[in-house]
């Protein structure tokens, strides 16, 4: 920094210098003035320069800050102003202390002028005070003090500009014991100040707030902070309230309040009763500053002179304050009593006492008997306890009859308070009964028994009310209930009448107690009933199974008589009538008998006798249980057969009675008696039924049960029918039978039962086929069941299943296999008539006949009608039979044209009849045109094709797709693949658009004829899908293989295992011998000799034969099914690379692209469809220099033709069909297509069209 005095004296020796012959020169209009800011406000200090020349800029404190409007380093400063009219302000947003200083506006010399500085102008920046902290206290609390004590209050403000000024206040009046001390602040030009004062709170100070104010000339209100004080001090003396008459009644209910006001806290009041704490409950209200206790209390004679006291205090009073009330309470005798009876015979004297309860004041006493006042008594006064007296009064008196029943009354009365309280008891003067009778229905009336009779007894007159007795002859009643009515009292007795109730005597007996006689009076009653019981009793101990027995039947007691009926369950029996006999209770008892012969089923049953009572229309019944003796009886519903399911349980029930019921009962089977103790299937259950576990069909047949007990035995059969689940006995296999001729399947089985419906035949054959469609008839008889054949036919030969279900599982199941015998046919068709080998005498041909017939066909070989020697060596004969099939194999050795071009001749034969097949071997051509195409399937943008292979020449051949559209400039082909797939789906086909398809074939000697051509149209756009608008370029796509190929794949999977270790022989031969390779190529070249045709392959021969031409062998058939594996390369039906059409060219047209100077040589393909390739992945297993020689292979497909003749320009990458977006269809890229994509170029240069990998 430099220092502000030399540099100003410096600036003027420049102004004086080269202000000596300027003009006009710059001065200032406006010089900076002393500015005061608030921290944080803007702060512009003037400067006005005229004829302005040099530079202006600002120095602060000696720095200076540059003439940049927007000063550097200072973000909160800037120059302001008009330049052109000499305004330089200094503009400081946001002051802070930092900017507190001396400022000095300068303007620089010129040509013209020289530097100019203003006068220093001081900016003084105002802090306000912050807010006051409490040394002691915290900010906005409350703090507590007790009056009268002095305490200290330190409060301070720091870092304030100025120093702050402190001051206090109480409740908003200002406090004047301050003492104050000003120290530095946190920086320089800051300061703190302290203030202390000392203050004695009183009273009135409570609930005010004590405010610290800390002010300067940077606020214009004082800034504040306080806490609120909280002053305790003692409450004043409380005060009673409640208590204003001199004298309270005991009984009624004194509520006093005792009332503290002030005080802080406020009071705790209690209340004392004589000097006991009674209760320590109060309340406080706030709003009055006071305490109250409310004490309720119920008066009673002893708080009479009692003192209450309600005491207040807190914490800060020294002693409890005090105020008290004494009590004086007026009670009356709780209870006036009289001693003595009152009961007496009549003219004889009474003695009396009545006695009061203390009281305050005392009470006088006075008789009284009835309204009459009676003065013949004799009263004293005695002291009693809390300042009470008691009161006795004696009274004497003579009763007499007319004064019975006179309340006798002695009366406490004290005039002075209007009090009255009495005591009675009712006089009883003592005389006997005057007069007794009964009211009762008529004396010739009758009840039935069970009728309700009401009695009552009436007497009057009498002290005390006399007592009532009911007797029954001589037994004395308690029912009925005694009722008094004035002088008369009742006893009323109701009555259920009952036989013992018939002339009985009923007396009513009356007394009171005293010594006279008591009175009487008495009523007879009239009852009919039924008899009382009946009873039934025989004089035989034991019965038997048809003996007699005689049963006598007597009836208790009835009136009037009853008569006799007997019955037997519901029959009835035929009795004697015994006659009638005197009973008790004045009735008459009625007997009789019965005979029967007893039988096994009365055994149990009940007689009854029954009394009837013809006036009364009742009947009293009893029985007699017969005990019939007698042996083992079967009910009728004894089973005769009981079913059963094998291995499962099933009992034997067993419906037996007899009597006594304890009874033993055996079983035999078949002759022998079975011993269910220890059996492990046969259990004896209760009742005697047996019970057989694990049945088994052994188990049939019947079982016999004999039962007995004491009084014999006797025995029963039950038949036993198992059921099982069925199987097969006997099933005829193999059936033969002629073609054309009957036979039937006889499936024989062993079940029972044996329902219909239970034979069901099926055909096991790969297809499923009803009986119906093989036109067969099944029939069953009983155990039996047929499958008849009419007319039997090769279709129907198989196996068959024979499956038995009669409902019980598991069902049986049988097969047999029906054989129709047949004369030989061989398999003829396109293709197996000839065979191609070269006549070089260097290759072998292999001619195969194969053959279908039963029984086993027998081969044999001509040549040109004549028969082969089996012994010449050139032939050799291979033959297989499987099932129907049988194959012959003629292999010629050393093909030559001369001696074997010719036909041969192949004869299958056996009993039946035998067929022939003559096959042309001839030498190797291009193959004959495919036959038979035909359309599969068609969609909006592809048409799924099938044909006929021909003749393929004697050379792996390929088939190719020639289509084209209406408008279309020239035809478009498409390489089948795989190669030798007779099918095809071709793709990208425009919707709703007809088309015109043909197929040809082609191998290694040239190509066949056009074969047949099919004209289709396209079916139309779906309309969930976008619309098409051109046809698109088509791309290939394997047909779905058939299950006999992929059972074929299988078996080639196999063979390929077994040809790594031939590889890797291969493998290692070949890395010894480079040469070698183009010899193997050559012999590569030779044509296929074999006539074997499948039309099944896993994958384009092609494609991997460019891969493992040099490692595996090739199978002599065009189907040829040996196959070398590749580390890495899996092909399979799924491999599906896009292949890119063909344009049709006409014959003899040159393409320019394929033979001009971009050409590539010997590849017919014009230079831009071929693409540099990378490094092969399996660089490391490869002989050197196989591929390398082998030349260009691998071609990039020319843009694809769209109709129109236009090309497709939706192309990406070097195989720019793969970048394609075909409308419907897909295009997944696949592991294989590395393989292809990495082929080094030229990897098939040299080596014939059937052997180069090119992938079609």
């Amino acid at each position: 920094m430099v220092s502000k005095g030399p540099v100003t004296m410096f600036l003027c020796l420049l102004l004086g210098a080269f202000t000596r012959g300027a003009s006009p020169q710059q001065a200032f209009r406006v010089e900076p003035d002393n500015i005061t800011v608030l921290e944080g406000a803007v702060a512009v200090l003037q400067c006005v320069v005229d004829n302005p020349s040099g530079v202006v800029q600002w120095v602060k404190d000696g720095l200076l800050l540059g003439p940049d409007t927007n000063i550097p380093g200072f973000p909160r400063y800037s120059m302001t102003g008009d330049p052109s009219k000499g305004e330089h302000r200094l503009r400081i947003v946001g002051s802070r202390l930092a900017d507190d200083g001396g400022y000095e506006c300068q303007a620089g010399r010129s040509k013209d002028s020289p530097g100019i500085v203003s006068r220093t102008a001081l900016l003084s920046v105002l802090v306000p005070p912050k807010t006051p902290i409490f040394k002691e206290y915290e900010v906005n609390s409350t703090v507590t003090w007790v009056a009268g004590v002095e305490y200290r209050v330190t409060c301070s403000s720091g870092d304030a500009k100025p120093a702050a000024e402190i001051f206090f206040s109480k409740g908003g009046s200002p406090l004047s014991d301050v003492s104050h001390q000003v120290h530095s602040g946190s920086s320089e030009k800051l300061s703190s100040t302290e203030a202390v004062l000392r203050v004695t709170p009183q009273s009135l100070d409570n609930r005010k707030r004590l405010v610290c104010a800390a002010t300067n000339e940077a606020v214009s209100a004082p800034v504040v902070a306080g806490f609120t004080m909280n002053i305790l001090f003692p409450p004043q003396p409380p005060t009673i309230e409640g208590y204003k008459r001199p004298e309270i009644k005991a009984g009624e209910t004194l509520k006093l309040t005792c009332i503290s006001l002030s005080g802080n806290p406020l009071a705790t009041l209690q209340w004392l009763k004589n000097g006991k704490v009674v209760s320590t409950s109060w309340e406080t209200e706030d709003a009055r500053d006071a305490s109250r206790s409310l004490l309720t209390l119920s008066i009673k004679p002893e708080d009479n002179g009692a003192q209450l006291r309600c005491e207040a205090m807190n914490q800060v009073s020294p002693l409890p304050l005090m105020a008290s009330v004494t009590l004086r309470v007026v009670f009356l005798p709780t209870e006036v009593s009289i001693l003595g009876s009152s009961s007496t015979p009549e003219n004889k004297q009474i003695s009396l006492s009545c006695s009061t309860t203390p009281s305050n004041p005392p009470v006088q006493l006075r008789w009284w008997l009835g309204w009459r006042e009676l003065t013949t008594t004799e009263v004293t006064v005695t002291e009693a306890a809390h300042g009470g007296t008691v009161t006795v009064s004696n009274l004497t008196h003579m009763a007499r009859r007319e004064e019975n029943g006179l309340p006798v009354t002695c009366e406490a009365f004290n005039e002075v308070v209007l009090f009255t309280r009495s005591a009675s008891l009712p006089l009883s003067v003592q005389y006997p009964p005057q007069k007794v009778w009964i009211e009762a229905p008529p004396p010739d009336s009758r009840f039935r028994a069970g009728t309700k009779v009401r009695l009552t007894c009436f007497a009057s007159g009498g002290n005390p009310a006399p007592r009532l007795i009911w007797i029954k002859d001589t037994k004395s009643l308690k029912e009925g209930t005694q009722v008094a009515s004035g002088k008369i009292v009742s006893k009323e007795l109701i009555l259920t009448t009952s036989p013992s109730d018939n002339l009985a005597i009923y007396r009513c007996n009356v007394s009171n107690g005293g010594k006279s006689p008591a009175l009487t009076a008495q009523t007879r009653l009239f009852v009919q009933f039924p008899p009382i019981d009946v009873k039934i009793t025989t004089m035989a101990k034991e019965v038997r199974r048809g003996q007699t027995l005689t049963l006598t039947c007597i009836t208790g007691s009835s009136n009037p008589f009853a008569t006799l009926a007997w019955f037997k369950d519901t029959e009835k029996l035929k009795g004697v009538d015994l006659g009638q006999k005197p009973a008790e209770f004045g009735g008459l008892s009625t007997s009789g008998k019965v005979t029967l012969v007893a039988s096994s089923s009365d055994n149990g049953q009940r007689v009854t006798c029954q009394a009837y009572s013809s006036v009364l229309a009742e009947t009293v019944n009893t029985f007699y249980k017969l005990n019939i003796l007698y042996p083992p009886e079967f009910s009728s519903e004894q089973p005769s057969m009981v079913q059963g399911v094998e291995h499962g349980a099933v009992e034997l029930p067993l419906h037996v009675s007899a009597n006594p019921r304890e009874l033993s009962c055996s079983w035999s089977f078949r002759g022998k008696v079975l011993k269910p103790e220890g059996s492990p299937r046969h259990h004896l259950q209760a009742g005697g039924s047996l019970a057989i576990w694990n049945v088994s069909r052994a188990d049939v047949g019947q079982y016999w049960a004999r039962c007995q007990n004491a009084e014999g035995q006797n025995e029963t059969h039950l038949h036993l029918d198992v059921h099982y689940a069925p199987s097969i006995r006997s099933l005829g296999d193999p059936v033969y039978v002629d073609l054309g001729a009957t036979a039937e399947l006889v499936c024989i089985a062993d079940a029972n039962p044996t329902p219909a419906g239970m034979f069901q035949w099926t055909w096991l054959g790969a297809e499923e086929r009803s009986l119906e469609e093989l036109e067969l008839e099944p029939e069953a008889s009983g155990a039996v069941g047929r499958l008849r054949i009419q007319e039997a036919r090769r279709a129907q030969a198989g196996l068959y299943e024979c499956r038995v279900d009669n409902g019980l599982p598991p069902p049986a199941r049988g097969s047999a296999r029906l054989i129709v015998r047949f004369k030989p046919e061989i398999e003829k068709g396109m293709g197996l008539g000839k065979v191609a080998m070269p006549g070089d005498r260097s290759s072998p041909a292999v001619l195969q006949c194969h053959a279908q017939g039963v029984p086993s066909v027998q081969f044999s070989w001509a040549k040109n009608g004549a028969a082969l020697d089996p012994d010449n060596p050139r032939y050799t004969e291979h033959t297989w039979h499987e099932g129907a099939w049988h194959s012959s194999t003629l292999t010629i050795a050393n093909v030559s044209a001369a001696h074997d071009y010719a036909t041969f001749t192949c004869l299958a034969s056996n009993a039946l009849g035998t067929d022939r097949l003559d096959i042309q071997l001839l030498s190797t051509s291009s193959p004959d045109p495919p036959t038979g195409l035909k359309v599969v399937s068609i969609t909006h943008n592809s048409a799924t094709l099938e044909w006929i292979p021909g003749f393929d020449g004697g050379l792996p051949q390929r088939f190719r797709i020639r289509y084209r559209w209406p408008g279309a400039p020239s035809a478009l082909y498409m390489d089948v693949f795989p190669a030798q797939t007779p099918a095809f789906t071709l793709t990208g086909l425009s919707p709703d658009t007809p088309y015109s398809i043909g197929v040809s074939a082609h191998n290694a000697l040239g190509e066949s004829a056009q074969g047949p051509s099919v004209t289709v149209t396209t079916a139309e756009l779906p309309l969930e899908e976008p619309p098409v608008v051109d046809p698109e370029v088509p791309r290939t796509e394997a047909p779905v293989l058939p299950p006999a190929l992929v059972g074929g794949l299988s078996a080639l999977g196999a063979l390929l295992l077994l040809s790594n270790a031939t590889l890797l022989a291969c493998l290692f031969r070949r890395r010894q011998a480079q040469a070698g390779v183009r010899e193997e190529a050559k012999k590569r070249r030779k044509p296929s000799a074999g006539n074997d045709y499948s039309l099944g392959e896993a994958v384009n021969p092609a494609a991997w034969q460019t891969l493992l031409d040099s490692y595996s062998e090739r199978s002599a058939s065009s189907g040829g099914s040996s196959m070398g594996t590749w580390p890495g390369y899996m092909p399979g039906r799924e491999y599906r690379p896009r292949l890119p059409p063909h344009p049709e060219r006409a014959e003899g047209e040159t393409d320019t692209s394929t033979t001009g100077p971009a050409a590539v040589p010997d590849s017919g393909f014009p230079a831009r469809w071929l693409g540099l390739l990378a490094p092969h992945e399996y660089e490391d297993v490869m002989e050197p220099g196989v591929y390398e020689e082998l030349g260009a292979l691998h071609l990039q497909a020319p843009a694809p033709l769209c109709p129109g003749a236009l090309p497709c320009q939706d192309y990406t990458g070097a195989y720019p069909w793969r970048g394609q977006s075909l409308a419907g269809s897909e295009d997944p890229l696949r592991i294989y297509d590395q393989v292809a994509d990495m082929l080094p170029p030229g990897a098939d240069e040299g080596l014939p069209f059937e052997l180069k990998g090119e992938l079609v």
